[in-house]
C-alpha cells in the first residue's frame, strides 16, 4: 500500500462515497481498484511557510486482483454517467451526443460482427429499454455505487451497447 498526502480537496474526492457532494468519476475509478481510507487531516498552518492549502493524508491499498472488466469501456460509460452527476441517467443516457456516440459504437461492432442492423433499429429506445429494465432509469450518478455501475455496464454489455472512450 502507498500513503501519500495530497491537497484536502483532491483527497476528498478520493475518498468520497455516494451521495457525498465530492463524489466524482475519479472517486468510483480509484475505490474500483483501491481501497482508499483517509488517516488525518494537516492543517496549513504545520507548515512553513505555510501553502493556502490544508492537506490530508490517506492510505491507498490496491485490490487483487483488479476487477475483470475492460477499463477502457469502464471509463467510457462513467464519463458518460458524470457528465451531469445530478441528473437521471435517463435524462443523461437522451442527450442527443451520448446517443449519436452509443450508436457509432453500436454501428461499429456490428460491422466487426457482421452482424446486420434492422432499418428500424432505434438506439435510443434500446437505451431507454435497458436502463428502465435494470433498474436504473431514475439513479442518478452522484448516489451510485461501483456494484451498481458494474450492473450498469453490464446491463448494457447484456443489450449489445458498449462504450469506448
Amino acid at each position: 500500500y502507498a500513503v501519500l498526502m495530497f491537497q484536502k480537496e483532491f483527497a476528498d474526492r478520493l475518498i468520497a462515497k455516494p451521495g457525498d457532494k465530492d463524489y466524482c468519476r475519479l472517486s468510483v475509478n480509484v475505490q474500483l481498484l483501491a481501497k482508499v481510507e483517509h488517516l488525518m487531516k494537516i492543517k496549513r498552518t504545520e507548515f512553513r511557510p505555510p501553502p493556502k492549502v490544508d492537506s490530508a493524508v490517506v492510505r491507498i491499498a490496491p485490490k487483487n486482483p483488479p476487477p475483470p472488466i475492460n477499463f477502457d469501456e469502464w471509463e467510457g460509460m462513467l464519463r458518460l454517467c458524470f457528465l451531469r452527476k445530478n441528473k437521471k441517467l435517463l435524462a443523461i443516457f437522451k442527450l442527443n451526443n451520448v446517443t449519436d456516440l452509443i450508436e457509432k459504437n453500436y454501428q461499429k461492432l456490428c460491422s466487426l460482427l457482421n452482424k446486420t442492423i434492422p432499418k428500424d433499429f432505434n438506439i435510443k429506445k434500446l437505451v431507454e429499454d435497458t436502463l428502465v429494465e435494470a433498474g436504473f432509469a431514475e439513479k442518478r450518478a452522484r448516489s451510485m455505487s461501483i456494484e451498481e455501475f458494474l450492473a450498469l455496464l453490464l446491463a448494457f454489455n447484456k443489450a449489445g451497447i458498449h462504450f469506448h472512450s
